[in-house]
């Protein structure tokens, strides 16, 4: 099975989870926003940046999230930018990797259900930061269906660099 969590005491050991952030200038306010809100609930957060809304290069800082993933030092990642769509083509390009770009609740929920998701890819241009709480607790609390989904997957790794 791809899915990193285990129904089997997955709520218990859930709070272990580390999740990594990154994000470019004009991501920088809601990603502090999901930090505290992860923070609150316990979570370890690492922060990869950018630290302020100065401008700045991407791809740096979500490669740096993506180098961390695949060395196993965080177990999920949340990209935010603007659109989200070069974070998007960016974190898809590794193997492993399965970054979803949702801009609303049942995206999230899918993400998750569906393609067993460990990046999620905010928009801030086309989300309501109200709604960044239903989001994160959506994406960290919906399992994998495996099935079928997991063929699926399966197929889509053979295709991957």
């Amino acid at each position: 099975m791809l899915s990193s969590d285990k129904k089997a005491g997955k709520k218990s050991s859930q709070k272990n989870l580390k999740i990594g952030l990154a994000c470019d200038h004009g991501g920088f306010r809601l990603k502090e926003r999901v930090k505290k809100i992860l923070e609150l609930k316990d979570y370890t957060t690492l922060d990869f940046g950018t630290n302020s809304t100065q401008s700045c290069d991407y791809p740096k800082l979500g490669v740096k999230l993506i180098r961390a993933m695949l060395n196993k030092k965080i177990k999920r990642g949340i990209l935010i930018c603007r659109s989200g769509i070069g974070y998007s083509i960016l974190a898809n390009r590794f193997k492993g990797i399965r970054a979803a770009l949702c801009c609303n609740l049942r995206a999230v929920k899918l993400s998750r259900r569906h393609n067993d998701s460990n990046v999620l890819i905010l928009a801030g241009d086309f989300i309501h930061i109200k709604d960044t709480k239903k989001f994160l607790d959506a994406w960290l609390n919906t399992d994998f269906e495996s099935g079928r989904h997991n063929r699926r997957l399966r197929q889509i790794e053979k295709f991957s660099k």
